[in-house]
């Protein structure tokens, strides 16, 4: 464990240290920062994953005095033999690629066009395994020309440099070689400062961890294998790692879509990260709702944390293709005449994961709580289809303020495609939690003991006071297909036992009571017709 916490030590001084070199290069807070750091970052992993995994298959190297001499001292078949059998995730690299070479390089002439030059050359030799598609099938680039982002020309060479000698400082291999399992944090401090959910369409929506785990541990309570799950609105990959990691890496392959570059670079760098490199083909930065990429594909789990509103009015209209009617089944929101940002478009969303599921599918989707009794419209047909068709498995209610970003009470709607509708699991699970204070908003975090609580109820399909309710596809039907756990919850009657000269005293106190009342009332009745009397026209 304390091994652990010096790596993360090391590893976080390290985002500091070039976070540093962009502030000192003018490039704090600039927009680009967010790319240098994170793929200098990405480079560096790659680099260290890749000479980790050469000295596993060619034990000569690990004891050779310099490596990227060693390795630049192999024959061209030699080399290549040895590229071919890595494993399909880690990147095919040439010596003239490591930092350790650009480290003896720093000094030369150009060293900015080196640097740059690495990068794509890199870009070009993984773009197979490593590249983000777009829905056209175009491939983006894996590093930028980092060094092009300094405006003044003079100063790349000595930019170039800094990153290098901050790269050169430690080595992620003896992490890899102990296998340990903390790069979700890493992941999530490397990228705090750019991953917010400010501005613009499709800004990225951020899945509290609690969340994610509850979905994760609620989805897959037992192993499974070779399944595929999916993300349609995929963020920086929040709700797909955390399933991933509830079924094992190397027991699923993810999917996603997300219309927002930004947060497909984030969800690659996270795939590499958590040892899920071979999925980052199935990335594709599309609309998923106009222009949808795994749409002949069906997936075993589905996990999202859809936008709610969205202005698609630019989209809309293409919408109603006879393609897309069977899955938007229960209709698509109409535009309103102001405020468009308002446009529900999670609903889309909902009936595109519902088309989205293999038979025996099984989904888990935040919703804004005020979806699950809509009392008509979209939100109702859909929650009729899920009752009919016996998909649902059940709900739970957050907390208001789960999200820091929104006061938006959410829910988490459970599907599975074989779901038991006779014992539907409903939870309000919106007293529990601890306010916190989070930046200027305030917060509310569920305790690991509340997760679990939440998790096991749900699971186990308990009945708890106040918490849970277990309903039958007719009891849900009877209550106008509302999922509100507390239109389920008994109301209590106190009841005490009194003696009969209780009652006989309580019956005297209230007849005394009411004697008094109709006196005033009555003293009342003569003094407006007292009044009235003395009324006088004028």
């Amino acid at each position: 464990m304390t091994q652990d916490i010096t790596f993360i030590t090391k590893t976080k001084s390290l985002i500091d240290n070039l976070k540093s070199v962009c502030a000192n290069y003018g490039l704090g807070n600039d927009g680009n920062e967010f790319k240098i750091i994170t793929q200098v970052f990405l480079y560096k992993f790659l680099n260290d994953k890749f000479r980790y995994e050469v000295k596993k298959e060619m034990p000569e190297l690990a004891s050779a005095k310099d490596f990227s001499e060693a390795l630049e001292a192999l024959e061209k078949d030699e080399y290549k033999f040895m590229l071919a059998s890595l494993d399909a995730n880690v990147p095919r690299l040439q010596p003239e690629h490591l930092i350790s070479h650009l480290f003896k390089k720093q000094n030369d002439g150009d060293f900015a066009k080196t640097f740059d030059d690495t990068l794509r050359q890199i870009s070009i030799d993984n773009a197979d395994v490593f590249s983000v598609k777009s829905f056209s099938g175009a491939k983006d680039t894996l590093f930028d020309e980092l060094t092009q982002f300094i405006s003044d020309a003079s100063q790349r060479d000595a930019f170039a440099k800094a990153l290098i000698n901050k790269l050169f400082e430690f080595s992620f291999e003896e992490m890899f070689e102990q296998k340990y399992d903390f790069f979700a944090t890493i992941f999530e401090y490397l990228i705090k400062d750019y991953n917010t959910d400010s501005g613009g369409k499709y800004a990225e929506y951020y899945t509290p961890h609690a969340v994610a785990r509850i979905m994760a541990d609620i989805l897959v309570p037992e192993p499974v294998k070779g399944v595929k799950c999916y993300d349609p609105s995929a963020g920086s990959g929040t709700l797909l790692m955390s399933i991933a990691h509830q079924i094992g890496e190397e027991n699923c392959t993810i999917y996603s879509e997300d219309i927002s570059q930004k947060s497909s670079n984030m969800l690659r760098l996270n795939l590499v990260l958590n040892n899920l490199t071979h999925s980052i083909p199935n990335i594709i930065k599309t609309n998923t709702i106009a222009q949808p990429s795994h749409l002949d594909q069906k997936f075993d789990y589905i996990v999202s944390n859809p936008p709610f509103k969205l202005d698609f009015s630019d989209f809309h209209a293409g919408l109603n293709k006879d393609v897309f009617k069977e899955r938007f089944f229960a209709g698509i929101p109409n535009i309103p005449k102001s405020k468009k940002e308002s446009m529900a478009i999670y609903l889309l969303f909902i009936q595109h994961i519902m088309h989205s599921l293999k038979d025996t599918g099984k989904a888990a989707i935040v919703l804004p709580t005020g979806f699950i009794t809509a009392q008509s419209g979209i939100e109702k047909k859909i929650r009729e289809r899920l009752i009919e068709n016996g998909w649902l498995r059940g709900v739970v209610s957050m907390p208001s303020n789960i999200f820091a970003s929104t006061g938006t009470n959410v829910s988490v709607l459970f599907i599975d495609k074989q779901a038991d509708s006779e014992h539907i699991i409903l939870m309000d699970a919106s007293k529990l939690g601890e306010t916190i204070k989070d930046g200027k908003n305030q917060r509310t975090v569920l305790t690991p003991a509340e997760e679990a609580k939440i998790i096991d109820t749900f699971n186990s399909k308990t009945v708890v006071e106040d918490l849970s309710v277990v309903v039958t596809k007719e009891e849900i039907k009877a209550k106008n297909y509302s999922f509100s756990a507390g239109q389920y919850f008994e109301v209590k009657i106190e009841y005490v036992d009194i003696t009969a000269d209780e009652f006989a005293e309580k019956m005297n106190g209230f007849e005394d009571r009411l004697a008094e009342l109709f006196k005033q009332g009555n003293e009342l009745d003569t003094e407006i017709q007292k009044q009235l009397k003395g009324l006088k026209y004028e």
